[in-house]
């Protein structure tokens, strides 16, 4: 594993658990990771001058055992911010299954048609927009007009726009999504503190974005917004409350390797095992684990 070279805004990031332990939760066949990260490695691939963490080499082949070691058989690899509009990672990563992997590309505002085209046939569902990990950023802002357009030309492809965004600065998140031509995707529960509350303007917001049927969201990363640590119950009831709201519109994600995150360092099977109590029904699990990313990424 290539150590990162980190400089004073990119600070290095701890690696994930490399020797994940099989979950006690037998999750159902075809199930998929929705949200995970291919980085490295950094002597081919160079990251970004612009990013504000550096990773270790998190390769394939260690995400695949990973999938293995948890029976989960299908993924979607989500651009990180490291690599900015440079998609080479994750259309190489693409290249090795082209019937269990998809993917979520960034890219930039002037991307001609052909290039959409040529990442549709390989694989690329959607496109992530951050407006968390960049810097001098100003909170509660969306660049709406541009994200429009962008929109308006994936639509074509049934693509989806996916935000890294921070749900509590936005109260009015729900008439703002509305207006989207396309279905957007939230990560990491809307990625807002738990000791906020569920009551939050911004999460209530969200729930009714769930709750139109245009909005999904990604159970991912509860250690970036619980104030606890494992099993962060305090995460549980931000979870029901989203199942509650749409079943339909819920997807699960590792978000292997875990970049920049705090604390003890997370092991793959414990996070699975987080389902038990996020989506006690078998039924629902169904759904969030096959049958909405099914739907979602066009497996």
């Amino acid at each position: 594993m290539t150590k990162p070279q980190a400089d004073a805004g990119a600070p290095a990031c701890a690696p994930p658990d490399f020797k994940p332990r099989q979950p006690k939760l037998a999750l159902p066949a075809n199930s998929c990771d929705s949200h995970a990260h291919i980085l490295g490695p950094a002597a081919r691939y160079a990251y970004s001058p612009a990013r504000v963490y550096t990773p270790p080499d998190c390769l394939l082949p260690d995400y695949r055992r990973m999938l293995d070691t948890l029976g989960v058989a299908r993924a979607v690899l989500v651009q990180p911010s490291v690599y900015g509009t440079d998609n080479t990672v994750l259309l190489e990563a693409l290249k090795t299954d082209r019937q269990r992997l998809r993917a979520v590309a960034v890219v930039p505002e002037d991307i001609s048609g052909q290039d959409l085209h040529v990442m549709h046939n390989a694989g690329i569902r959607g496109v992530r927009v951050n407006i968390v990990d960049v810097k001098d950023r100003k909170a509660g802002t969306l660049p709406l007009a541009s994200l429009k357009k962008l929109a308006q030309r994936i639509e074509p492809f049934g693509w989806h726009m996916e935000f890294l965004m921070h749900v509590d600065e936005f109260p009015d998140l729900d008439r703002t999504l509305a207006s989207f031509p396309v279905d957007t995707v939230l990560g990491h529960l809307g990625y807002m503190r738990t000791d906020k509350g569920i009551n939050t303007p911004g999460f209530k917001a969200l729930l009714k974005a769930v709750d139109n049927g245009r909005c999904w969201v990604k159970l991912t990363g509860p250690y970036r917004i619980s104030t606890s640590g494992m099993p962060h119950a305090d995460v549980t009831p931000f979870a029901h409350a989203l199942i509650k709201a749409n079943p339909d519109s819920i997807v699960w994600g590792s978000d292997w390797p875990h970049v920049m995150a705090k604390g003890a360092m997370p092991n793959d099977g414990d996070l699975a095992d987080l389902l038990a109590d996020w989506v006690p029904d078998a039924g629902t699990r169904q759904k969030v684990l096959v049958e909405n990313p099914q739907r979602l990424y066009g497996f």
